[in-house]
């Protein structure tokens, strides 16, 4: 397992120097901006809280234009017009020297209404969720990763992940490729916390996907686990979380694997919580979850949450996007989105 370098303290920051005067802390700027934006249909915000250039990676794509940050917000609005953004939790780290670290999980409640990269309306009521981690300096957002579970909204309006994928592959000629990402500008480092529960979870990553599943669930997780997993399924206890995590190893050899960055939250009156983006290099060598064996390489680029107890994790969040696992399987194969 590879762990960036960078400073292994985490503080609160002492002040929101470079940003608005309205801002109290960095949760404070998260949420108000993403209000303004997305509740209250300020797209031109985007212009004030946003760099441009912006890098945005998703684990299909890579963006770099803040125009394009503008388009995917007004596309989206169009599919979804009743899309709330309801923030359950901003795990963040940083300060207004080096730049923050937001992670912020959100669960998002629509309407597909219109027409869109997910096709004709189907007029379905969804419930998805998302996490954005954003580097944030000098009042705007200059670097984010974003990952949704894109595979809840295919199935909420009705078609497999594996036909929403083909049909985007069908859109772009087939093809799956997502350009490299370039770095987030000086002076952003990575966070990367090694406290007791941070290098326990961390280390639990790594085996799930490189080394022993059942000795990774029972030795960082509490036996009661609830964990939201991808397509919005929950799995209960150590038992179902494992079955969910064997399904994965038994598609996917994992060649790399990296953390990239990793929070720890300890704030008053609330458990200790964790937030973790990952990345995790591939080969697409057994069946399963993504059918017979392509020998395709395949990025996994996750993001997740956690809350601790007496050292176990008792609640988690794994975001996923199986349509871009689909989507690098079947790319090269697929130019017909009757395919299933």
């Amino acid at each position: 397992m590879n762990h960036p370098s960078s400073p292994s303290t985490i503080s609160p920051a002492s002040s929101m120097r470079g940003f608005d005067a309205e801002f109290r802390d960095l949760p404070h700027y998260i949420t108000a901006i993403t209000d303004r934006i997305w509740e209250n249909r300020r797209i031109d915000d985007i212009h004030r809280y946003y760099s441009d250039p912006c890098v945005v990676e998703t684990p299909s794509s890579v963006s770099t234009s803040l125009e394009d940050v503008v388009r995917g917000t007004e596309s989206t609005l169009v599919a979804f017009p009743d899309r709330r953004l309801l923030a359950e939790d901003i795990i963040w780290s940083g300060d207004d020297t080096n730049g923050f670290m937001s992670s912020h999980r959100i669960i998002s409640t629509m309407t597909h209404r219109g027409d869109g990269a997910f096709g004709a309306p189907s007029n379905n009521r969804i419930h998805v969720r998302t996490i954005a981690d954003c580097w944030c300096i000098e009042n705007r957002i200059s670097h984010e990763w974003l990952v949704r579970d894109q595979a809840a909204i295919a199935k909420a309006i009705g078609v497999s992940p594996r036909v929403l994928a083909t049909r985007w592959l069908t859109a772009s000629n087939g093809t799956f490729a997502k350009s490299s990402a370039p770095p987030a500008p000086t002076p952003f480092a990575p966070h990367i916390a090694h406290s007791p529960n941070a290098s326990r979870w961390a280390n639990a990553y790594a085996q799930l996907w490189q080394g022993d599943v059942d000795a990774a669930i029972s030795g960082s997780t509490d036996e009661a686990i609830t964990a939201i997993t991808p397509s919005e399924t929950t799995r209960y206890g150590r038992k179902e979380l494992s079955e969910f995590w064997r399904d994965y190893r038994s598609a996917l050899t994992c060649e790399t694997f990296a953390i990239e960055h990793l929070i720890e939250r300890n704030d008053p009156g609330r458990n200790s919580r964790l937030a973790m983006r990952w990345r995790a290099r591939c080969a697409h060598t057994g069946g399963g979850m993504l059918g017979s064996a392509s020998g395709k390489p395949v990025e996994v680029l996750g993001i997740s949450h956690a809350e601790i107890v007496a050292g176990s994790v008792v609640r988690e969040w794994i975001l996923i996007d199986e349509i871009a696992l689909w989507m690098q399987v079947l790319s090269g194969t697929c130019n017909d989105a009757r395919l299933t």
